[in-house]
């Protein structure tokens, strides 16, 4: 009976109107923070998530072995592999494509990569005008890879004792 009366009488007097309208004027008297995007940009975590990229090793030759478990575990089945086996016994791949338009960026491929060939960058300003230029081949993911390799290096770094 007591918490009947109580609401009824917080509800007259517009006590959660009233608590609304003091953390409204809190906000609107602080101090507005804006950011000039391209010219200026916010902090980034060196565990953003955004543009695949594929590694190489210091000698030049790329990391995927084609396991396929990458393209196993994707939820959004955005990444294809066709792979096939070289003179010296090894698996490569000779196709990987990666289709952004599908992609969710949920990192499942980067942490199911044994070899650590397949990575999502800190690359988050990208864009295609077209369905087809969010289709990224084995040699885009590469050139990309080689151009941020030293960004993609010094974060696994930072990031290795969480691993």
């Amino acid at each position: 009976m007591i918490k009947k009366t109580k609401q009824f009488l917080s509800s007259l007097m517009l006590i959660e109107l009233l608590k609304g309208m003091l953390l409204t004027g809190r906000y609107f008297f602080a101090r507005k923070i804006t950011v000039q995007y391209p010219e200026e940009r916010t902090p980034q975590s060196n565990r953003f998530r955004g543009l695949h990229a594929l590694r190489r090793y210091a000698n030049g030759e790329e990391r995927c072995i084609a396991c396929k478990l990458c393209e196993a575990v994707c939820p959004a089945m955005a990444i294809t592999i066709e792979s096939e086996e070289r003179e010296d016994k090894t698996r490569r791949t000779t196709r990987y494509d990666i289709d952004l338009t599908k992609c969710i960026f949920c990192g499942f491929c980067e942490e199911s990569c044994p070899v650590d060939s397949i990575v999502e960058t800190r690359i988050f300003d990208y864009h295609g005008e077209s369905r087809g230029d969010l289709l990224y081949t084995k040699e885009m993911l590469l050139a990309v890879g080689d151009k941020y390799e030293k960004q993609i290096a010094e974060d696994r770094a930072q990031d290795e004792r969480f691993r």
